[in-house]
């Protein structure tokens, strides 16, 4: 188990149709001056901020749109300030945790007090093996609708990776919708991940992108 002194509160990005799972690392680009202020409070404080999805992606006219309950606690671990103020930073997911309460603040993000006690197994340091031949079988759905929507993906360099950080690559690029995605953080372990992943890939008509043209 990872020791890390997990925090009871959090400031949390809300960010629509994008997650990011324990064990992976992904590069953000912050440039609203609300979340240069929360960047800077992190790295004064922790380096710890909260990444979870609007329950609405059209919340445009909304600062405060309502979230999910379960979201994923990431640390920064890569920090740069650019020529125009933007922040470009990576963040490595650690464990989820689930939201208890906002709190009122004068800050210009939003915080809330938070739970981990669901989530204490995405600590864990167990590395399976990966058969990637048997990750392909699963997965093939999922690589033709990848390259039906364009995404590239680097199969080659996954083999290397565990069964874990593996498929939650895979679901944190894959081009589902904002529900579909939280349906895979929320789920409880790595076979029910893969399972509902090859649940939604049943839902999709693949047909239908052979035709696609974009006007």
């Amino acid at each position: 188990m990872i020791k890390i002194d997990l925090p009871k509160k959090i400031a949390v990005f809300p960010l629509s149709n994008f997650i990011i799972f324990p064990k992976t690392t992904v590069p953000l680009n912050i440039f609203e001056p609300r979340y240069i202020d929360m960047i800077n409070d992190s790295m004064r404080l922790n380096k710890f901020i909260g990444m979870i999805q609007p329950k609405s992606s059209r919340n445009e006219d909304n600062l405060n749109p309502k979230l999910y309950e379960i979201g994923c606690l990431g640390k920064i671990i890569s920090f740069k300030e650019t020529d125009d103020g933007r922040y470009l930073i990576e963040l490595k997911g650690m464990i989820r945790f689930e939201t208890i309460e906002e709190i009122t603040s004068e800050k210009k993000y939003r915080e809330f007090n938070v739970n981990f006690e669901k989530f204490f197994d995405d600590l864990n340091e167990k590395k399976e093996n990966i058969k990637f031949s048997d990750l392909e079988l699963i997965f093939k759905n999922l690589k033709s609708l990848f390259e039906k929507r364009g995404f590239i993906i680097n199969w080659k360099a996954l083999e290397k990776q565990s069964l874990d950080e593996t498929i939650n690559a895979l679901a944190m690029a894959s081009p589902f919708t904002v529900e579909e995605k939280q349906v895979l953080l929320e789920a409880k372990n790595l076979d029910i991940r893969k399972n509902k992943i090859s649940e939604i890939l049943k839902t999709y008509n693949f047909d239908q992108y052979n035709n696609t043209t974009i006007q």
